[in-house]
């Protein structure tokens, strides 16, 4: 196989799969063997298209259909888009595994594993393309594929929920429409590399800055960020556990990566002004985030308006755009994905043993307490969440802490450490309602519930990597290194 041609199996791979598993409707026990299979083939696709990106030092661009950029499309491998695209499928991996044991009505049926494999074809997809309309194709066939998943939720709720958030993404659809409009009026192309070369030599044309705003609303809509947040808690608490814990852990990710490239390669004229929003908007979205967990009463929703904290430490990493910022941004987002994934499977394994099918508290004080394993993981788990050792949670917020320490953002800084606080507050309370207080009504528990074998493989993810942190760390101080140098990402698509 060509090396360029690596950067097409994590999108065909999942695509292809789907397919086949929508074949086999008739053979449920089949397809999810099946579903598992081609999403752990995607995964080795992706980590195959790691290590070429690795060994050789430089992208691995596919150009679609032998039409060199920028008049085909352009697929792109590099140090962010590779170790991203594995982060998915590690954790995606996981989400079929947790369906397999899970006791949901949804995911026996004959539409939930093709839809769920659309969805990590559609996210890996976004993720790699090096062109901007094929990006919004993409992140389409993930809009599509999560609604159609909530709304055949057990959950009364999930209808209503994916309302919410289909309509806040075709409101994010229609504003990158009009991005999409105003940067190819005014430059004639919407390959990312192309475009960065030309707005970088002409950052003058009157429609860039409608674009750069446009663009900038949708991220933030994609990712949840305050104050685009106010669908997330409903679709994320609503959807089925194997789904919501995919979305808050990596379909919020594809906002974050869109905030990388703009501040590093497409629009690094207007970063500064960026990265200014960033901030507040982390800022804020930490302490609102971090507020609404501690003040619901709802386990899964205290999760997702965790997430909305977590992507806040994230955009300061991104705001303050230095390498070593850019770093710890990058390992906190590989790290929030696999704790907030397998701490949403934990709830929702918790929710599968109770009298009623809900997640708020006063119906699940003390379920918890008799499964040692998931008294254990979820306790992993919260100190994770917290940043605490020995999990890689410790990882992210220390390389966050020198990072701004380094840049003395001692304000910042103040806002973190109280917000990790916080965390810990409020996970901890939740352990102690859920898995250490006894039941009121112990004995309408059900005896079995989700299995745990997906959050455990996850948490067992984040001690290690918490305990042998160096790869993780090396990866993404290489991608940001990369960030910081779009030449190379430029040259290797454009050549010259």
């Amino acid at each position: 196989m060509n090396p360029s041609q690596l950067v097409l199996l994590p999108i065909l791979i999942p695509l292809t799969g789907g397919v086949v598993a929508l074949l086999l409707r008739s053979r449920p026990r089949l397809q999810r063997f099946w579903s598992l299979g081609a999403m752990t083939g995607a995964l080795a696709g992706s980590l195959a298209l790691f290590a070429e990106v690795w060994e050789r030092g430089a992208p691995v661009v596919c150009q679609v259909g032998g039409w060199p950029a920028p008049f085909g499309i352009a697929l792109v491998g590099d140090g962010l888009s590779a170790l991203f695209v594995v982060m998915t499928f590690i954790v995606m991996v996981t989400g079929v595994i947790y369906a397999m044991g899970s006791r949901d009505v949804v995911v026996r049926y004959p539409a939930f594993h093709p839809l769920f494999l659309s969805l990590a074809a559609g996210l890996a997809g976004a993720i790699l393309t090096g062109d901007l309309f094929t990006m919004y194709v993409f992140a389409e066939l993930l809009v599509i594929s999560g609604t159609m998943l909530t709304a055949a939720s057990d959950d009364p709720f999930g209808v209503e929920a994916a309302y919410k958030y289909y309509y806040m993404s075709l409101t994010a659809s229609f504003f990158m429409l009009l991005a999409i409009g105003c940067l190819y009026a005014a430059y004639g192309t919407l390959n990312m590399a192309d475009l960065a070369r030309r707005i970088a030599a002409d950052p003058s044309q009157p429609l860039l800055l409608p674009a750069v705003g446009l663009l900038t609303a949708v991220f933030m809509i994609k990712s949840a960020v305050f104050p685009f947040h106010f669908w997330q808690p409903d679709f994320h608490s609503a959807a089925p556990t194997a789904v919501s814990a995919m979305l808050s852990s990596v379909v919020v990710k594809f906002g974050v990566y869109g905030f990388f490239r703009m501040t590093t390669l497409l629009f690094v004229v207007h970063a500064p002004t960026i990265r200014s929003l960033l901030l507040v908007l982390g800022a804020a979205g930490i302490l609102f985030g971090g507020l609404s967990a501690a003040g619901t009463r709802n386990l899964k929703r205290m999760l997702a308006y965790s997430t909305i904290a977590q992507v806040g430490f994230i955009l300061v990493g991104i705001g303050w755009g230095t390498r070593m910022a850019l770093a710890a941004a990058v390992v906190f987002a590989v790290n929030h994905s696999m704790i907030k994934a397998a701490m949403l499977m934990l709830a929702g394994a918790v929710v599968s043993r109770a009298p009623v099918k809900s997640a708020a508290y006063n119906v699940i004080d003390g379920i918890g307490r008799p499964i040692f394993g998931a008294k254990l993981l979820f306790f992993l788990g919260g100190m994770g969440l917290a940043g605490i050792p020995p999990t890689n949670g410790f990882i992210g917020k220390m390389l966050l802490f020198r990072s701004g320490a380094a840049e003395d953002r001692f304000g910042m800084l103040v806002i973190i450490g109280a917000a990790g606080t916080l965390t810990l507050v409020y996970t901890m309370r939740a352990f102690q309602r859920v898995f250490w207080t006894p039941a009121s009504e112990e004995g309408l528990a059900k005896p079995v519930g989700d299995r745990l074998l997906a959050p455990a493989l996850l948490i067992g993810l984040v001690v290690l990597l918490g305990l042998w942190a160096e790869p993780l760390v090396r990866c993404a101080g290489d991608a940001a290194q990369w960030m910081t140098t779009p030449m190379v990402y430029v040259q290797a698509v454009l050549g010259g």
